[in-house]
């Protein structure tokens, strides 16, 4: 079963009115910061505008396609709802949620690093084309309730405030925007396997503003079966302070601040 949270993060419904698609630079941006860039090859973005599609849909499994030409055997859709979001020009690229104010889509998992333009077309009326920036990588965490990223521990339970990781564990903090890797997903690949990052080099991950040293990361790269989500694997030394501040940087980008990872 895919996991669908990303495409159900932020539910904004709405209804496409029949004009053309509308939306502005300003209102592309990461789907977890809402951040306006830079992106990385591989982040899941959010499109915020108007008629942008007829109604409201979000990932299903019954969404989902066939790709032979990739690892997996099954691949997400580039047509949802009648809408398509062409990265460059011509290439559609996976979508996790559509309505007539919002979009979630992954950006090209191919692409490389340099100005890119998007495009949103619904039902056969296309709307304006925008240029972003895409980077190697740039971090974003996702977030919950209290201020805390959204992680796991090794076993996959997730941490909260009422059951926090502790010194010497190891614990799983999800992310996007990590970028190509090794090997990397096709487009609209939900990869069935590990991969790393190709800019690990340059991922820094710091607690209350202290690195954590590299030896410490246990594994930067794609989530197996879950498109569009990466994961970190991450060692808490022994004397990791109670709720640090947590936060990603891999070359210049950097995930957003005052989020605390739930450690007592």
């Amino acid at each position: 079963m895919i996991r669908t949270w990303l495409a159900l993060a932020v539910l904004c419904a709405g209804t496409a009115s029949g004009a053309g698609p509308s939306y502005t630079a300003a209102g592309i941006v990461n789907a977890s910061s809402f951040a306006p860039g830079p992106f990385a090859p591989g982040s899941v973005i959010s499109i915020f505008g108007t008629s942008l599609a007829r109604s409201t849909h979000a990932l299903v499994d019954d969404d989902l396609v066939a790709c032979p030409a990739s690892r997996a055997g099954r691949c997400l859709p580039t047509e949802m709802n009648y809408v398509r979001v062409y990265v460059q020009g011509l290439t559609p690229v996976p979508l996790l949620f559509v309505s007539g104010t919002q979009i979630n889509f992954i950006m090209s998992s191919v692409e490389r690093a340099g100005p890119v333009t998007v495009r949103v077309v619904n039902e056969g009326i296309t709307g304006p084309e925008i240029t972003v920036t895409l980077v190697d990588a740039a971090p974003a965490l996702f977030s919950m309730a209290g201020g805390f990223v959204i992680a796991t521990d090794a076993k996959g339970k997730l941490l909260t405030a009422d059951a926090p990781a502790h010194a010497r564990d190891t614990v799983v903090v999800y992310v996007t925007g990590l970028g190509q890797t090794s090997p990397n997903p096709a487009v609209g690949e939900i990869p069935n396997y590990a991969a790393t990052m190709l800019a690990l080099a340059s991922l820094k991950v710091t607690l209350d503003g202290k690195a954590v040293a590299p030896w410490d990361v246990k594994y930067a790269g794609v989530t197996p079966l879950s498109g569009g989500l990466y994961q970190i694997n991450l060692y808490l030394p022994e004397g990791t302070g109670n709720d640090p501040e947590i936060q990603v940087t891999a070359g210049n980008p950097t995930s957003q601040t005052g989020l605390r990872l739930p450690v007592r």
